[in-house]
């Protein structure tokens, strides 16, 4: 199955984001995706945190959710809706959520972001909790490949990659592709991205699809890019540095057996 991780470098206006995800969407369905993921903040990169309240939707209403649905069903295109802000419990907080949408324009999964980004290295400081109520569940959703293969996706989201065990109940369940959309901070970028990824792909046997922010942000915040897929032995396909764009690669059931069967790590497991 031909996938894509869609970088963008979103802005604070909702509107000019989604007409920048159609056309990199519709470039990723001509070159043959079946499956693309958008990334973290895909809608909106607000100038402050709580921007992220007045772009909130409801689950399963909103303009937000209202092009992912159309956009999948226009283009017959399994889509990650990297995250958008989904009423929280309360007024001061969102969820930030990746919704999985079928090609018939169904959401048939979301995952609610568990691990909240906390950074301050006396320059930068960023507080997600401040605005983002955090999720409590690890997911997973089947997906069929237009040759009818099956692949079963690990959801997660930028921060989660610091977190291996959240990969390990990913993989307890079957991941055959660990999804992580991102919008890294350039400093941790720089430092952890690529090798976390590699780590998350090997220590599970699994690709990593990672679709990123990257660039410079009108609020003063420069991602880190890098978006990538990276196969089960920790050898990257396919990347991209910075700016929008489409990242391309190709998933193999045949490849995934391999690793796994060569060295069967998932099944010496005893913690």
């Amino acid at each position: 199955m031909k996938v894509a991780a869609i970088q963008m470098v979103s802005t604070p206006d909702v509107r000019s984001n989604l007409a920048q995800a159609l056309v990199l969407l519709r470039e990723a369905s001509a070159q043959g995706a079946e499956l693309a993921a958008l990334p973290e903040y895909f809608c909106a990169m607000g100038l402050r945190d709580t921007d992220k309240l007045a772009c909130r939707e409801p689950f399963g209403q909103g303009p937000i959710q209202d092009f992912l649905s159309r956009t999948a069903r226009e283009l017959q295109l399994w889509i990650v809706g990297g995250t958008l802000p989904l009423v929280a419990d309360d007024e001061q907080h969102v969820l930030n959520s990746s919704l999985l949408f079928s090609p018939a324009g169904e959401c048939v999964a979301r995952y609610d972001k568990i691990h909240l980004f906390h950074y301050d290295n006396g320059r930068e400081r960023y507080v997600e909790g401040a605005v983002v109520q955090a999720g409590t569940l690890p997911v997973t959703a089947d997906v069929t490949a237009r040759d009818g293969q099956r692949w079963r996706l690990g959801l997660s989201v930028c921060y989660d990659l610091r977190f291996p065990e959240l990969y390990r109940q990913l993989s307890g369940q079957g991941a055959d592709l660990l999804l992580v959309p991102a919008a890294f901070t350039h400093t941790t970028g720089q430092a952890h991205w690529e090798v976390l990824l590699r780590a998350r792909a090997v220590e599970n046997q699994a690709y990593v699809l990672a679709p990123a922010q990257g660039g410079q942000h009108d609020n003063g915040r420069r991602t880190w890019g890098q978006s990538l897929l990276a196969d089960p032995w920790g050898e990257l396909l396919a990347q991209r540095a910075e700016g929008a764009g489409v990242v391309l690669g190709e998933l193999s059931r045949e490849r995934l057996a391999s690793v796994r069967q060569q060295l069967p790590a998932l099944e010496h497991r005893v913690l």
